[in-house]
């Protein structure tokens, strides 16, 4: 739908009065209409509200699909402890809370797995332990990140803290589900500040966080003079040396670039 637009113009009579020059033009039907009386054509309006009315039709039709696309979660049964059978053919076990024997099995459905990670798919379509037997040990990981990470295969919902980010970006990037390891980055680049940024420099790079990355090397290089003050600069020197070279690499560049563009100003 074309959006028609008004424009003021001022008339050339000099025996009117300014509010009486005051005119307003609509670029559309080009009739003009005094400012007095109205601050659009009503042809304009009424299209704008025709158009707002659509827009918000269009948002809640929006709303309502993802409404019947969103899974319910098993898990939902789970905590409800409801009799309600959920149809799961497969359970996942974080296989870091103690013996298997005591690991509590969260139900999920191989459907949802496979269409949410290629790595389960790959895992559960070929004739691997975890197709054969129904189960998926995850290792190094709390029941509670894996049940938020379960959950969020289901409903794209989570509730974050800094740990809980940390845990569920590790899990999203094990698994390769994007939308989750971009919302946990995007969540912990929010908490980023001095203390945390050399830790989080660190942690961006063992999982592949490139914006996390950026956004802790650029606040490390702008408090460079503080920089070998930090314990945890000394730990990194001693453990991983090429990152501390990257640091120096991105400083030495932010110079170079800011000398330049100093000397293009004096010019």
């Amino acid at each position: 739908m074309q959006r028609r637009r008004c424009l003021s113009s001022r008339a050339i009579s000099d025996t009117e009065s300014e509010s009486d020059q005051e005119m307003m033009k609509c670029l559309s039907c080009l009739e003009e209409y005094p400012s007095r009386e109205a601050g659009t054509c009503k042809e304009c309006y009424d299209e704008a509200n025709e158009t707002e009315e659509e827009l918000k039709r269009e948002i809640e039709d929006l709303k309502a699909k993802v409404a019947f696309l969103r899974f319910w979660s098993p898990l939902d049964h789970l905590h409800n402890r409801s009799n309600t059978p959920c149809f799961t053919d497969v359970v996942l076990i974080a296989s870091s809370d103690g013996p298997e024997g005591y690991a509590v099995p969260l139900p999920a459905h191989k459907a949802v797995l496979v269409s949410r990670s290629p790595v389960f798919r790959a895992m559960l379509e070929n004739e691997m332990e975890e197709s054969r037997s129904g189960t998926i040990k995850i290792s190094d990981v709390s029941f509670d990140a894996l049940r938020a990470f379960v959950n969020y295969l289901y409903t794209a919902e989570a509730c974050l803290d800094e740990q809980m980010a940390y845990d569920l970006l590790v899990l999203a990037e094990k698994y390769e589900v994007k939308h989750l390891k971009a919302h946990c980055e995007k969540f912990l680049i929010s908490k980023l500040n001095w203390d945390n940024s050399i830790m989080n420099y660190v942690f961006a790079h063992q999982h592949n966080g490139v914006h996390m990355i950026d956004a802790a090397l650029s606040m490390i290089i702008d408090n460079m003079d503080k920089l070998t003050k930090r314990e945890e600069y000394m730990e990194l020197v001693e453990k991983d040396p090429r990152l501390v070279v990257e640091i120096y690499e991105a400083y030495m560049s932010k110079q170079v670039n800011t000398a330049a563009c100093k000397d293009c100003s004096v010019k």
